[in-house]
């Protein structure tokens, strides 16, 4: 046998590139560019923020409102002959309600780009179409996140105390937070459906002031009139906080994270494949 004889029998260490090894190392390389650049916009649109800290003027003062006016005008009459100190009680919703009005400029801010065409401009460089979408949500989503630290440590100087076990305490702040996550989706939706910011802004008002009043957040579902209890009972925001509420009080979890679990895969999976898919078609 010739040395080329012996190189052609020669067992190969390494072993042949298969379709299925590239099709796996291409979704891999291609989900490493997308967190890449989606970090890389979320960054930028942090430093909006910075830049123009008057941005966070109502994720600061919001709760400090809220709780004020409903624990110190309203909850004397809201609170009266109830088994439980409304404070312990408000504190839950006034969390969600912020921090809805917080992820909700995510659509304003994407209409915003879209309508001054800096959306144009991103297309031109070499990056993850989708991450201009991702890059917004992360960046409100995160500073949504911060935000319940601070209003949890503003509800405690008006006397709001945890009973509750010390692990479902720790985790509410997450379950907030990833809740919130899923709504930044829905308001990504809005922003790239109506590209335009101030009808973007009047489109989040009208989705968030209903859900949030026509819920658990600031009254037991109980004292509503029978055909309101209906809509509260079922919504979204009614489950979370009340998941939140017995999280941080210690009562019963079952029920309630099981359906908050369907709303926020609802949101990130079903309203956030739909928002990216809405966003990739557009001219």
């Amino acid at each position: 046998m010739n040395l080329h004889t012996a190189n052609e029998w020669r067992p190969q260490t390494v072993p042949p590139s298969t379709p299925v090894r590239e099709a796996i190392g291409s979704v891999i390389y291609e989900f490493r560019w997308l967190a890449a650049d989606t970090a890389m916009m979320a960054w930028r649109n942090l430093m909006h923020y910075r830049r123009n800290p008057e941005t966070l003027l109502s994720t600061i003062a919001g709760p400090v409102m809220f709780l004020f006016l409903f624990n110190y005008v309203f909850g004397g009459a809201i609170g009266a002959g109830r088994d439980f100190n409304y404070i312990d009680y408000l504190v839950p919703g006034v969390l969600i309600q912020n921090n809805l009005f917080t992820v909700m400029n995510t659509g304003i801010g994407i209409a915003s780009d879209l309508q001054k065409g800096f959306v144009d401009r991103y297309r031109s460089l070499p990056m993850a179409r989708s991450a201009v979408l991702g890059g917004r949500v992360c960046a409100t989503s995160l500073v949504s996140f911060l935000s319940v630290y601070w209003t949890l440590a503003i509800a405690m100087l008006f006397g709001m105390r945890f009973h509750g076990d010390l692990l479902p305490v720790l985790l509410m702040p997450l379950v907030v937070g990833v809740f919130c996550f899923g709504v930044a989706w829905l308001s990504a939706l809005v922003g790239v459906t109506v590209r335009n910011a101030e009808t973007a802004s009047a489109s989040t008002f009208f989705i968030t002031i209903p859900l949030t009043f026509l819920s658990s957040t600031f009254v037991p579902v109980e004292t509503m009139p029978g055909w309101l209890q209906a809509f509260a009972e079922i919504n979204p925001i009614t489950h979370v906080v009340n998941l939140c509420r017995n999280m941080a009080q210690g009562g019963p979890l079952e029920s309630y994270a099981w359906i908050t679990a369907f709303w926020i895969t609802l949101l990130i999976i079903g309203v956030g494949t739909l928002a990216t898919w809405r966003y990739r078609r557009l001219s």
